[in-house]
């Protein structure tokens, strides 16, 4: 298995890949709460993965959700969720690249996405995302933000090296702005989004991971990566987190 099929596998079984919450996500839908009321209602969950926030949508909206991923292997446990829940009807699951997603321009009263955007980056996925959703309608994402305006070194150049556009909330909601929406509003999410909700799941299942890929070099080097980020979280914490972002089209 390549290391991007070993890092599905490990993360395949988890209700989350990555931090956050359904009341972190109903945090943001409230901030919209009049669209939500609207009939035939069209939402996009881009990067759903196995689709937590894709599942809150369903169950606190009307209208229908198009769930994107790129991995089958997320959007199957979706099903079953939906299917289990009796929102089938609700969710349809898209397999797809976010570059190339298969909609019209006008299309959607809201794009979603949670912590996904930055697979494409914060200002091109905004900025294309833009082209599907409906006048004034709009745009929520999590994204990897600084919460401090320095930071000790270890952690600067680790993000900086992993992900180049991590930026504070104030560069992040101008540049919201240079693209053609207008802010509605901003919050960060708390340390159980990522420790009881991403992290310690995590960790949970490197054991059986392990086991079942043999123990090989490959799999041992993706856990001995999982702790190191899961350590510099602990560490760092106070300096970076996930900003939830909501923006209208304007």
């Amino acid at each position: 298995m390549t290391d991007l099929e070993l890092l599905v596998d490990l993360h395949k079984a988890s209700k989350r890949q990555g931090p956050g919450s359904t009341t972190e996500t109903l945090k943001a839908l409230n901030l919209i709460k009049d669209i939500i009321k609207k009939d035939q209602l069209r939402i996009a969950d881009i990067g759903c993965g196995s689709g937590a926030p894709t599942i809150a949508l369903a169950q606190n909206t009307t209208g229908k959700i198009y769930a994107i991923d790129l991995f089958s292997e997320f959007l199957d446990k979706l099903k079953i969720n939906a299917e289990r829940l009796g929102l089938e009807e609700k969710i349809e699951t898209i397999q797809g690249s976010m570059e190339k997603l298969p909609f019209e321009p006008n299309e959607f009263d809201i794009i979603w996405s949670e912590g996904a955007i930055y697979i494409m980056g914060f200002e091109k996925g905004i900025k294309e995302w833009r082209n599907f959703i409906k006048p004034n309608g709009f745009l929520a994402v999590s994204e990897l933000t600084w919460t401090t305006n320095s930071r000790p070194t270890e952690i600067e150049e680790h993000w900086k090296k992993e992900y180049p556009e991590i930026d504070t909330a104030s560069n992040k909601i101008k540049l919201l702005e240079k693209n053609g929406y207008s802010p509605i509003g901003y919050f960060t999410l708390p340390e159980s989004c990522w420790m009881d909700n991403y992290y310690k799941p995590t960790e949970d299942r490197f054991k059986n991971f392990l086991e079942k890929h043999n123990n090989s070099p490959a799999a041992k080097n993706i856990v001995a990566l999982e702790k190191e980020e899961i350590r510099k979280y602990i560490k760092y914490k106070e300096y970076f987190n996930y900003g939830f972002y909501i923006a209208q089209k304007v």
